[in-house]
């Protein structure tokens, strides 16, 4: 019988071949080779594509502006092997996993702003909260193997809004508003510009919705579960000469919203008349020097949040988070055929009053002797004030085949490893009040991380991109929250694995329409061999995008589907909806400053849970304009 490895191998062989012969160009020549995108995310320097070993997908402007959504996650869910679970529309408690690993194992950067929050039970970042008003463009690395952001690094988000430095001098503003189904309206503007010694990037955004209900459950109520999101987000900078900058980023995010399947205070009944605040503050501050192959960057930040949660009005839960982080990057690039990184951080978290430190410093070269064969080495040592020493590595290796006609084959292959330590809130919680057996008893210990990968990839000079990616990635005792008996975290003792394959591929099919696809398989198992909760194993997106009118006019097609995830509630397991989602988005720009949108969502009106006894939205229609001064 074969493994699951060799069939997986097999059966994405089998299809990346046929996907050869499927997308075949049409189109013009590319002006600039994909290969040589410059990209930050892998080693936090920019690196041309063409050198990297890990797994990346980038998101521009073009495509953020296509998609239309006010969400982000949404617009990252997009993205090979990103699984998102939604409890129920807008505002609502949203995980987003990566190749099948938890949230709060992805770290989540804007502008440098670390947005993980501490005041819930992981350190994680709420994404639910974060609008794609000013997004223009997301990294993504795939797998743990963002060791330079931190050893528990599964995975890494790096959102940048509109660039700033002496390549945004011109004076940009914009306004943007919308309106649509459920009642959704929302108002955005934001003003960028600059010259050689000063730059500026401030945007602000105002978004409701009424919602809808999204507990199966509330069949009494039956009430309409809205959000409200009010954010501010600037950036200033300042070259005090030609070789040291200066930036300043800030960023404010309220969000309240309504939601079902809360807690009396005094019967601990379940109740559906339930809302929350949530308000996160996040301020960077960093200096940068870059000289002639030398650069230094020192950086200081700091992320609070407070959230609280009401029960017919009337406060039930508050909790309050801090994250403040120091962190020394260094690269040094002025040897022949080598490049070097490094850096140390010290981050310091607080979790209603429990706090805690973690030093790290790392240590990776790049090689840059060769145009064909790249490799790149790395280790981190992390000292933890609870648990201790802990190092990890990285080695990645790429090389590039010359083909006859022009085109690139890319062979590239990665291993990381990483650890977690519990969190504040979990080892407080075992040991408080409210613990009981078996989780009171236990005492919880580092969750370790390893992962490897293999990929083949092509680019073609006419503009035609496939990947085929084989990953294995393999979490030893992770912490879960005993939902059986509510005694609080235990550790599922053992290996918890996430395996599969991804294919990805994007085409110019004419001079005007081109495609872009990607499928994820990922079988995962818990120690006992069960399949672990909402992982689905098969995940499929499908974009098309046609342009007309020398551009004026651009419709698009996009299409997800999920299938053989399941969700556990206490002891008992359940099959999650398998489901298929239609979006449309159109716009038509006016003139060189007016563009006119809309986009249909969830189009077939498919119903289907992503949490069960969730709610997700039905059919859905927004409209809005743009205007650009």
């Amino acid at each position: 019988m074969q493994t699951f490895k060799s069939k997986a191998l097999s059966c994405a062989v089998s299809t990346a071949c046929s996907s050869f012969f499927l997308f075949s160009p049409f189109g013009q020549a590319q002006e600039t080779a994909a290969l040589d995108e410059i990209v930050v995310i892998s080693s936090r320097i920019a690196t041309p594509l063409r050198q990297i070993g890990t797994s990346v997908a980038v998101i521009n402007e073009e495509e953020i502006r296509a998609r239309g959504s006010l969400s982000l996650i949404d617009i990252l869910r997009s993205m090979p092997s990103v699984a998102v679970s939604n409890s129920g529309g807008a505002g609502k408690t949203t995980t987003l996993r990566i190749r099948g690993e938890e949230g709060f194992r992805t770290i989540a950067l804007l502008d440098g702003l670390k947005l993980s929050d501490p005041s819930i039970t992981q350190v994680q970042p709420q994404l639910e909260h974060t609008l794609s008003t000013g997004v223009e463009r997301v990294e993504i690395l795939r797998g743990p193997q963002g060791f330079n952001y931190g050893a528990d690094a599964g995975g890494i988000i790096n959102i940048g809004t509109r660039a700033t430095g002496t390549d945004a001098k011109e004076l940009r503003s914009q306004i943007d508003a919308q309106t649509g189904s459920f009642g959704t309206q929302q108002l955005a503007a934001n003003v960028s510009g600059g010259n050689d010694r000063a730059d500026f990037f401030v945007a602000g955004a105002r978004y409701t919705t009424d919602g809808f209900n999204i507990l199966a459950a509330d069949n009494v109520l039956a009430d309409k579960d809205g959000y409200e999101n009010t954010s501010f987000h600037s950036r200033v900078g300042f070259n005090a000469s030609d070789t040291w900058r200066f930036d300043l980023v800030h960023r404010d995010v309220a969000g309240a919203t309504e939601f079902d399947n809360c807690f009396d205070p005094v019967t601990f009944a379940s109740v559906h008349d339930c809302d929350g605040d949530y308000d996160q503050r996040a301020t960077r501050l960093s200096a940068k020097y870059d000289n002639a192959g030398l650069m230094h960057s020192l950086a200081w930040s700091n992320t609070a949040t407070d959230r609280e949660n009401f029960t017919f009005g009337s406060s039930t839960f508050v909790s309050n988070g801090e994250l403040e982080r120091v962190e020394y990057l260094g690269n040094f690039s002025r040897f022949a055929g080598a490049n070097f990184v490094y850096g140390i951080d010290n981050e310091k978290e607080n979790n209603n009053g429990d706090t805690r430190s973690q030093l790290g410093y790392y240590f990776e070269y790049l090689s840059d002797f060769s145009e064909q064969f790249f490799v790149t080495a790395g280790v981190r040592h992390d000292d933890n004030d609870d648990f201790g020493d802990h190092t990890s590595y990285r080695l990645t290796t790429a090389y590039l085949v010359p083909l006859q006609n022009g085109d690139t084959l890319k062979l590239r292959a990665n291993y990381g490893t990483g650890f977690r330590a519990p969190s504040l809130y979990e080892t407080s919680y075992n040991s408080g009040p409210w613990a009981s057996p078996p989780a009171s008893s236990t005492v919880l210990t580092e969750e370790l991380s390893k992962g490897h990968e293999a990929a083949i990839e092509y680019f073609g000079q006419q503009g035609l991109q496939l990947s085929l990616v084989y990953f294995d990635q393999r979490i030893e005792d992770a912490i879960y929250f005993d939902l059986s008996t509510f005694s609080g975290y235990l550790q599922d003792i053992g290996t918890s694995t996430s395996q599969g394959f991804e294919i990805s591929a994007a085409a110019p099919l004419t001079d005007k329409l081109s495609l872009s696809a990607n499928y994820t398989r990922n079988e995962t198992e818990q120690p006992n061999g069960q399949q672990r909760q909402r992982r689905p194993k098969d995940l499929a997106n499908l974009g098309l995008n046609y342009r007309a009118l020398d551009e004026r006019l651009k419709l698009n097609l996009f299409y997800r589907t999920s299938r053989r995830a399941i969700d556990i509630v206490g002891n008992n397991v359940f099959d999650l909806d398998n489901y298929d989602v239609i979006d449309f988005s159109a716009s038509f720009r006016l003139s060189e400053n007016i563009e006119l949108y809309a986009r249909l969502e969830n189009a077939a009106d498919e119903r289907y849970e992503e949490v069960v006894g969730y709610n997700n939205g039905k059919r859905a229609s927004y409209i809005g304009a743009r205007v650009n001064f």
